[in-house]
């Protein structure tokens, strides 16, 4: 038993922040159809970048979900996707504002075919407002929503993260919890609504204690100036011995005091926030740090209720024993490339549990099989493959 189990989404998306939404109800046993353009046709970032299967094999997102491949702007094929949505409990599509109604795939046209249909649109600034019709991606979204404005070293440009801020945390990650609490609401109204997401407000809301920092003491968040985000000797990163790097995040005084005591500079315990000295509790702490591996530090300060961590790289974090033992790495079998790991599920579940089932489908790897079992006539369905 899966605590979404029953659910049917219908995933119209393409990028980053809509497949890793239905990734996470897929995950949690949601039963999610991803609508996909027939092979060669338009234009992918991810084609032009050369990642073929193998690369998708290994890309989360897609896992757990069945494939089906039409060409929307095709009348057959359009009338063969609503056919899936008649049913459908959740909609989730990711087009800029306006070309979802362009394709007659819009919330007010597909409430009256299913007026129980949640359906998220994620978008870059939303549905309105005057950026509405920008393009963009996280890098931008994140700018808009101030977090780029607080990243990366006093006095220095700003530092570009991961994607992890925009596509997956203020869009991905806000669609999901957005539509659970529309399936919630549902269940009281019997109604479906519609869900406008757009990254840029996910990253502000994000931003939400910086946001009351600024507003409470008129002193905006600059990189390395805030206390978050490097200008404290007892919340930052340091270089070890070794060139690999140890995060200290020892905010608490009595976490602090510790660390202090371990590394011989007792006299700083009860300067941890005096602006004066930090540089030179910095100059010590860079000096001190360096006399040891990164690892060994790791291994001296844990036991001691020390906030001290190691700054690991991707190629670390899966077979890191704590990360394993939280089962977040998983592996499947692949008939072509044998065994693939990905990251594993995040939230733990005491009696429905989430599961990887199954590697990310070929595009269109399901099409007889959903359209047939939507009710769809053989040869229309070979007609529609015919044409593709």
């Amino acid at each position: 038993m899966t605590a979404l189990r029953g659910l049917k989404v219908i995933d119209l998306s393409r990028h980053a922040p809509g497949p890793y939404c239905t990734m996470l109800l897929a995950d949690l046993g949601a039963d999610v159809v991803v609508v996909e353009q027939p092979p060669g046709q338009g234009r992918s970032v991810g084609a032009e970048m050369g990642i073929g299967r193998k690369e998708r094999l290994y890309n989360p997102v897609g896992r757990n979900k069945r494939s089906v491949a039409l060409d929307l702007k095709d009348a057959a094929a359009h009338a063969a996707c609503l056919k899936l949505i008649e049913d459908a409990d959740i909609v989730v599509e990711g087009f800029r504002p306006g070309v979802a109604k362009r394709l007659g795939l819009d919330y007010e046209t597909l409430r009256e075919i299913n007026p129980r249909l949640i359906y998220c649109s994620i978008s870059g600034y939303g549905q309105n407002g005057p950026y509405r019709d920008y393009v963009g991606h996280d890098l931008n979204y994140i700018s808009i929503g101030g977090v780029l404005g607080m990243v990366g070293q006093k006095d220095g440009p700003p530092t570009i993260p991961v994607n992890i801020i925009g596509d997956y945390a203020g869009g991905g990650l806000f669609a999901a919890f957005a539509i659970l609490a529309a399936v919630v609401a549902r269940n009281s109204s019997g109604e479906g609504q519609y869900i406008d997401m757009a990254m840029s407000d996910g990253v502000l809301s994000l931003a939400n204690l910086a946001v009351c920092d600024y507003l409470s003491s008129g002193t905006p968040p600059r990189p390395g100036e805030y206390f978050l985000n490097g200008a404290l000797p007892c919340y930052s990163v340091y270089e070890c011995a070794d060139g690999k790097w140890l995060a200290i995040g020892c905010m608490e005084p009595w976490f602090w005091a510790r660390l202090c005591k371990q590394l011989d500079m007792e006299q700083y315990a009860r300067e941890q926030f005096n602006a004066r000295l930090f540089p030179e509790m910095f100059a010590i702490l860079r000096r001190k740090l360096k006399e040891k591996p990164r690892d060994a530090w790791f291994a001296q300060f844990a036991p001691d209720d020390i906030c001290a961590t190691p700054v690991l790289g991707i190629e670390e974090v899966l077979d890191d024993p704590h990360n394993r033992a939280r089962g977040m790495a998983v592996e499947l079998e692949d008939a072509e490339f044998g065994k693939i790991r990905q990251v594993g599920i995040a939230p733990k579940f005491s009696a429905t549990p989430g599961s990887v089932r199954s590697l990310p489908p070929d595009p269109g790897q399901h099409t007889r099989e959903i359209l047939g079992a939507a009710g769809i006539a053989a040869d229309v369905i070979e007609q529609l493959l015919a044409a593709q």
